[in-house]
Formats: C-alpha cells, sequence, structure tokens
C-alpha cells in the first residue's frame, strides 16, 4: 500500500514549465509615439552636435585667418542658411522640449503612463515655437 501511494504521488507532481512573460499592450517602443520620440530625438540631438561641430571651427577661423573668417561668415548671410537656421532652430526646439518630457518620464510614476499625452503636448509647444519664429526669420532672411 505504501508504494501506490508513493505512485500516486508522483503521478500528480506537475513538472515546472517556465513561460515567458507577458508584453504589456501598448510598450513605449512599437512603433507609436514612444517610438517616434526616442527617434526623432537622437535625429534632432546628432543634427545639433555637428551644427556645434560646423560652428567651433569657423568660428576658430578668425584666429587662422580673419579675410577666411569673414568669407565664411558671409556665406551665412544667404538665404539657404537662413532656411537652414529655421532647421536648426525647429532641432533644437524640439530636442529641447522632448528632454523635459524624457525627464519627466524617467523621474515621475505618472509619467510612464501619460507619455502619449505629453508626446502631444510636445508637439504642440514645439509647433507654437515654430509659428512664432518662423515669419519673423522668413522676413529677416528675404528682407520682407
Amino acid at each position: 500500500m505504501p508504494q501506490e501511494s508513493a505512485g500516486t504521488l508522483a503521478k500528480k507532481r506537475a513538472v515546472p514549465t517556465i513561460k515567458s512573460p507577458r508584453r504589456p499592450a501598448g510598450t513605449l517602443y512599437r512603433g507609436r509615439e514612444g517610438m517616434w520620440s526616442w527617434v526623432l530625438h537622437r535625429i534632432t540631438g546628432v543634427a545639433i552636435y555637428f551644427f556645434l561641430l560646423v560652428h567651433i571651427l569657423d568660428t576658430s577661423l578668425v584666429r587662422v585667418s580673419p579675410e577666411a573668417y569673414n568669407a565664411v561668415i558671409n556665406t551665412y548671410k544667404t538665404p539657404i542658411m537662413g532656411l537652414g537656421e529655421i532647421a536648426l532652430v525647429a532641432a533644437i526646439g524640439l530636442h529641447a522640449l522632448n528632454g523635459l518630457r524624457i525627464i519627466l518620464i524617467d523621474f515621475w510614476g505618472w509619467g510612464t503612463k501619460h507619455q502619449k499625452l505629453m508626446f502631444y503636448i510636445v508637439i504642440g509647444l514645439w509647433v507654437v515655437l515654430l509659428i512664432g519664429f518662423i515669419p519673423r526669420q522668413l522676413m529677416h532672411v528675404f528682407g520682407g
């Protein structure tokens, strides 16, 4: 009889299985607002980095050759460079506002829950920033 009860117990024990964790629905990096925010933040960061590199190089020209420096500065007064300044302000504005959004997500518990709303708030503030800047810059560039 003890053998039967031991055999019965052996049959009832289930072998533990390892299940993969269930993914939460609507995570940040699934082609949604969080992923686009991440992509735009990286693109604007790299663009700003290269602008700063060129800016340091052209500013350092004044020590090497003031004539070369003046020539470079005169190229910045062209309409194409004026439009480039719009792109620069757009990149800096988006990068800065999205950086604040990332800080809110990282340091406050409600940040991850409301990251989608904060993305749209960042885009809205960014558009307002550009609406205030672009007309004035275009008047400056094209002499209006």
